[in-house]
């Protein structure tokens, strides 16, 4: 390989990385990249014969600098360093890429949208990674048994640190090393401050019993809808495939619905009316701000195990069309600040610890987010064991027993 050559294709990688964050994997052609790097569409198969070996290249040029990232971190004496050092090394790896010093990482959201060979390839390498992070986990025999609570803690840790590329570019990059000590506060020392319990409590109990849409067709379709957005993305979400998930016809779905794009973003407003429901029954309870967030959390973790879940991944707001993209990215950043609020309230009573309320609001957002595909690293995952698996420790900190 020449030099010449390699300089090119990490500049084609970079383009590319660029463009399908911004725009997703089928929002974004080769004809966008060659433009950006100045080159014919036909000069781009010369390095990528096919957009998705471009799509699998710069996932996995993302995997590599993760591991490298895993491999460093690794070499710390605890699990509380090696964490600190993951999250501290990634976050400033942000801050090169913001800065203009690094290349661009693709993130993995676009991954289910994958066919064969390049899901396996992509899938191959993620779960190496996964279970790079779950080493930096294990700290003795009776941790490294428990394989099923140490995978959904390094599903959260993962997802957690790879989450803040949705959102570290909001902070000025000389900010970044305070965001990665704000993070692994959270993470670690978790949110309870000392005397506040992990228990159910009254608002548990009327939370499970909020509205949760009716048993009728329309509900059915955008179930059906929502599920096959969180596997598929919004484009591998076809009327035939939504169809064929409800065993009905094509002409029963456009009897139902006008199109599938009034169905999607019916998808959306499903998820967003359930999340926005049980916050507003939270905040007008009686309680602390902790119980609150913590009802409200189990609540919606619970939703997705459910059989009226799942609800909608948030990233897929990145593949809706350009007229209706930004209405729904509003109303996803109101409504995750709410969670905002009542950190505020429970750093206000005493039931919150001190800490960043912004960035702790990222990562009960994200683990709610991150919980729709749970089930990939714990395939018995249920609506109780979830809260206990996934949400516990977020609230009382990862490493907690």
């Amino acid at each position: 390989m020449t030099q010449r050559y390699a300089r090119k294709r990490d500049a084609i990688l970079h383009a590319a990385a660029q463009l399908f964050n911004q725009h997703g994997m089928k929002g974004a052609t080769l004809s966008d990249v060659a433009g950006r790097v100045g080159l014919s569409t036909n000069s781009i198969t010369y390095y990528y014969k096919k957009k998705e070996d471009l799509v699998v290249a710069c996932m996995l040029r993302s995997v590599e600098v993760i591991n490298d990232i895993i491999s460093s971190a690794a070499a710390a004496p605890s699990p509380e360093e090696r964490i600190r050092q993951f999250i501290g090394l990634f976050v400033a790896r942000l801050a090169r890429i913001q800065a203009g010093e690094a290349p661009e990482m693709m993130t993995f959201r676009d991954v289910q949208m994958l066919a064969s060979p390049h899901a396996e390839a992509v899938y191959a390498a993620y779960t190496d990674m996964f279970r790079r992070v779950r080493k930096l986990l294990a700290s003795d025999a009776a941790r490294r048994a428990n394989r099923i609570a140490l995978n959904a803690r390094s599903h959260l840790l993962l997802t957690l640190t790879i989450g803040a590329m949705r959102w570290s570019s909001r902070y000025d990059p000389a900010d970044h090393e305070l965001i990665a000590e704000r993070m692994s506060d959270v993470l670690i020392g978790g949110l309870a401050a000392p005397g506040s319990r992990w228990s159910s409590t009254a608002l548990d109990e009327e939370l499970a019993h909020a509205p949760d849409g009716a048993d009728t067709t329309q509900d059915a379709f955008l179930r059906a809808a929502t599920s096959l957005i969180n596997e598929a993305g919004y484009r591998g979400a076809s009327v035939d495939r939504i169809s064929a998930r409800l065993n009905v016809t094509k002409g029963s779905f456009y009897h139902h619905n006008p199109n599938k794009e009034e169905l999607i973003s019916a998808c959306f407003e499903r998820t967003f009316t359930v999340t926005r429901h049980m916050q507003m029954i939270a905040l007008k309870a009686s309680g602390n701000g902790w119980d609150k967030l913590c009802a409200v959390s189990r609540a919606l973790v619970r939703f997705q195990f459910s059989e009226h879940g799942p609800l909608l991944r948030m990233s897929a707001w990145n593949e809706l069309p350009d007229d209706i993209r930004e209405d729904k990215l509003k109303t996803i950043n109101q409504l995750g600040q709410r969670f905002v609020s009542f950190l505020v309230d429970g750093m206000k009573d005493g039931s919150i610890r001190p800490l960043d309320q912004t960035i702790a609001a990222y990562q009960v957002s994200g683990m709610i987010n991150a919980s729709v595909v749970l089930d990939r690293w714990v395939p018995d995952i249920t609506a109780d064991n979830a809260v206990e698996l996934f949400v516990r420790p977020l609230f009382l900190g990862i490493l907690a027993d």
